[in-house]
This record gives C-alpha cells, structure tokens and sequence, in this order.
C-alpha cells in the first residue's frame, strides 16, 4: 500500500505525518495547518496567544477564549484539581529552573516557596457560559504544554476521519497516534518501540504490537540540569517543587484517545509505578509499560503477545 509521509516543525518538535492509500500532499497539509492553529491558540512561547491573554490578565480580570482553547483548559484545570501530580498551573515553577536551557539554575528553597504559592489550581475559575478564565493572583501562569499534543493529535485524526482517511500515524515527538489498521502487517496490528532510556534517541528496548491507539511517553532521559554531581531532571512535582523522585525512567500508556494518553502518564509516572487496578474499569485504557532505572520493564494490562523485549540488560515481568 502507497504511504505518504512529511515532516514538519511545530509544537517545539519534529513532526512527522503519514497517511496510507490514496493520498495527497494536500491531506498532510491540512493536518499540518490545523496543528498550527492549536499552536497559534495554546503556545505560551510567544508574547501573544488565547493562553498568553489568560497569563497577562492574572489578577486582574477574566478572559474569553475561543470554544477550542475553553475546552482544553478546563479539563486541564479539573485534572490538575485532582492533585494527582498533573499540574496546568506549573509554570511559574517551570520558568524557575529553566531545565532544558542553557540559563538552567538550582533555585532556592525560598525562591521556590514563592512559586508554589502560585502554582494551585483552586486559584482559577472557569465560566461555561461565558468561556471565560480566570487566574486569581498576579503572576500566576496556565500552561497547556502537558496536555495540548494529546488533544491535538486527537483532533488531526478527527480531520482525517472526516475526510475518510483509513490509515495513519501522527507523530508529535513523544506522542503517537496510530489510526485504523496497520497496511503493513496482516494482523493490522502496529508495532510501537519502547525508548530504551539510556541509548541514543530511536533506540527500542522493547516492541508492543497493538491495533489502532495512541502512545505517549513520559521519561526523565530526554532535559538534564547537572550540577554539583547532582542530576535535575525536567518532570517537576507541584506538591514539592523539586523534580519528582522515584525509582522510573518513563512510563508510556496506550489508549484510544491522545489526550487521556497525557493524563495517565502523568498519573503513573507520579505514582512511581503500576496502580492497583489501574485502567480495569476503563476499556479505553489500553495499557502501560514502565522502564526502571535499575533495567526493569514492568507491563501492566497488556498481555504477554503484545510485547517483545529487544534488549536483554532489562528484566521484564508484568503486574494487576
């Protein structure tokens, strides 16, 4: 089957798309244009967009946003409500470290006390009717950056849907989106590598061979600050404003919708690891790999047909 395939840059990656069949430049193209306007609309990497409006008007007033964004950042401010370790507000704490930059800094503990006083999602309010936000206290910052690419991604393969699309994968660097079945497998089914976290980037430790889902990965390995000896990595906690401390590398959850992709993640990779039932109740969950600093692969809900382990340094067992 004929496969068309283009890369582009957006959302502070590499982005790459394809389709499969009768496709056109034009089908990629459109894709690729909706994704800007999300960009236009969410970024906070410019001095203008709907979220940087909200930004400025932090203690001061309400702001109305288009249907998209009031969408995104009210489920954004719910999740982050549920102080699970998912936190919309977090970039004033962010912005402290710079972790990723070249002026990345260890901050103070008072430095850092004052950014967790800005940083609590029950000092913003939404209005449905009006779809307004609202940022209570001046300085206070919403950041769709944990959550956008899910929400994204989902909406390309909407447009590809109504445009009849049968087959393709959305790559928005670290989130998947892989739509109907896979042209090149019999079974239809796609296989998805595992980074393997201490290999260069494209590297797989292991291959989950799925049908149609999105995959997206959380992982300390890719944004370091070293200092004094010490390794900062970019995944901070809001609940102490240092960056999260376990025992994991990354955790990638499969499901069928991106953006629910970004909450569990977000979910798991704080809890350390596998959660008691987690997804069960949920057919939408498809499932989640965890990869341990001390070379463990933990599968949770995939069975043992769906996953293949490429590199032997790494012990794999699965977990309820």
């Amino acid at each position: 089957m004929n496969r068309l395939s283009k890369q582009y840059y957006g959302l502070g990656t590499l982005i790459t798309l394809s389709l499969f069949g009768s496709s056109q430049n034009a089908d990629l193209d459109q894709a690729a244009h909706l994704i800007q306007t999300y960009e236009n609309l969410l970024t906070v990497n410019r001095p203008q967009s709907e979220i940087m409006a909200i930004n400025h008007a932090a203690g001061q007033h309400p702001v109305a946003v288009s249907d998209a964004t009031y969408q995104i950042a009210r489920q954004a401010i719910e999740v982050s409500r549920a102080d699970f370790g998912f936190n919309a507000l977090i970039g004033p704490l962010v912005k402290l470290w710079k972790i990723g930059f070249t002026d990345a800094q260890v901050p103070s503990p008072q430095q850092i006390h004052t950014r967790l006083a800005l940083i609590n999602p029950k000092d913003c309010s939404y209005n449905d009717q009006n779809r307004e936000i609202y940022l209570h206290l001046p300085g206070m910052e919403l950041d769709l950056g944990a959550i956008a690419k899910g929400y994204i991604a989902d909406r390309v393969q909407d447009l590809w849907h109504a445009y009849g699309k049968i087959s393709g994968a959305i790559d928005l660097g670290g989130n998947l989106m892989l739509m109907g079945p896979a042209p090149m497998h019999t079974d239809h089914c796609w296989n998805i590598g595992i980074q393997d976290p201490k290999a260069p980037r494209g590297q797989a430790l292991a291959s989950v061979h799925l049908p149609a889902c999105s995959a997206v990965t959380s992982g300390i390995y890719e944004r370091h600050l070293e200092v004094a000896g010490h390794s900062y990595h970019h995944i901070l906690d809001p609940r102490t404003g240092y960056p999260c401390t376990n025992q994991l590398a990354s955790v990638t959850v499969f499901s069928k919708k991106s953006i629910d992709g970004e909450i569990e993640t977000a979910r798991l990779f704080f809890a350390g690891g596998p959660l008691k039932n987690w997804g069960q109740s949920r057919s939408d969950l498809y499932g989640a790999v965890f990869v341990t600093k001390d070379h463990k692969l933990i599968v949770q809900k995939l069975k043992p047909e769906h996953i293949h382990l490429l590199n032997p340094h790494y012990h794999l067992q699965f977990s309820n």
